[in-house]
């Protein structure tokens, strides 16, 4: 059973992710065990202060050393107690190297993963010079805190977890595993709005279901994410794939 905690100011948060959905119903079947700790608990003085004003000056408040520390070592004496070896801790912020699905499936292999939420301007360095493995970003921007991006995380490493999802081939045909956007999907009714579903998802013929999807997945690739595309080798199978994308679109733009 996979074992997170996170430090944060605000444990309530998390229940969006711990008491809802997929990821409820996992952390109620422990598939994971999920724990939060507050620094102000680890506060050294009665108005729990947890903040101080930057050295060198500037707005706002940094995160103070002690709090955090305490508390990052409590959890990882938690997970050692559940049965850790060696706890990964994380501290989420603009500042590392962007999450992607390879190193969402890393973390889904870990024992026990440790997340720091930080608040206000960001966290003493020292805490993550001495107590941080890792730092992660979900993006280049700002948000008021890292509790939701430490629920990002958080979703997308539960959801590869074995038994989390009801259908094991969903995790498996999610964008991105195999470095393409994902294909378009449909459901009832067939026509909508003067829309008819695609032909050939109503054939039965599941070779060229497969093939029609791998073609969507590639022209949707090289059109919206050409990062993503120039990434991946490109076989001679999928450059007809993409020419008949192409053929098809200029068609259906006349």
């Amino acid at each position: 059973m996979l074992q997170i905690d996170v430090v944060t100011l605000f444990p309530k948060m998390f229940d969006a992710v711990t008491q809802s959905g997929i990821t409820g119903r996992a952390c109620d079947n422990r598939v994971y065990q999920f724990l939060p700790w507050n620094p102000r608990d680890f506060a050294a003085n009665a108005h729990r202060t947890i903040d101080d004003r930057p050295y060198g000056g500037g707005p706002g408040m940094v995160m103070m050393v002690e709090p955090l520390k305490q508390a990052l070592l409590a959890a990882q004496q938690r997970q050692r107690s559940a049965g850790v070896r060696k706890p990964k801790v994380i501290y989420v912020s603009p500042q590392g190297p962007l999450l992607t699905h390879q190193k969402v499936m890393s973390l889904s292999q870990e024992e026990g993963l440790v997340f720091l939420a930080g608040r206000y301007e960001g966290v003493d360095e020292r805490v993550i010079e001495g107590y941080v493995d890792e730092e992660i970003s979900i993006g280049d921007y700002v948000l008021s805190g890292g509790e939701l991006a430490v629920m990002v995380v958080m979703d997308s490493v539960i959801r590869q977890l074995p038994g989390v999802l009801g259908d094991e081939q969903s995790a498996q045909q999610d964008s991105f595993v195999n470095g393409l956007l994902d294909c378009p999907h449909y459901t009832r009714p067939e026509v909508f709005d003067g829309r008819a579903v695609p032909n050939v998802l109503m054939s039965g013929n599941h070779a060229d279901i497969m093939r029609w999807r791998l073609m969507q997945s590639l022209g949707r690739t090289q059109q919206r994410r050409e990062d993503l595309f120039k990434s991946r080798e490109v076989s001679a199978e999928e450059r007809q794939l993409l020419e008949q994308y192409r053929m098809e679109a200029q068609g259906a733009g006349k």
